[in-house]
């Protein structure tokens, strides 16, 4: 199974100069990248073997990386 980090640039790549300016200027759409970029790390590091997890907690941090995602389109398709 490969192992890698889903950063929001390499998600959404049309969106790579929406996506700076967002984190600039909207502390909301920051707070959300910076909780999305956590969970994404702790995933990877989980996977690895660097941090004990559960499946059923690693499942559940999928799924909260994976709302995070769906918000920051939400906003991005504005």
């Amino acid at each position: 199974m490969s192992i890698t980090h889903h950063p929001l640039i390499e998600e959404f790549p049309e969106h790579k100069d929406q996506l700076h300016a967002l984190k600039l200027n909207d502390a909301h759409f920051r707070r959300l990248t910076h909780e999305y970029e956590g969970i994404d790390k702790s995933i990877v590091r989980a996977e690895q073997g660097l941090e004990s997890a559960n499946d059923d907690y690693l499942a559940e941090l999928k799924k909260d990386r994976l709302h995070l995602k769906d918000q920051i389109f939400e906003i991005l398709a504005q």
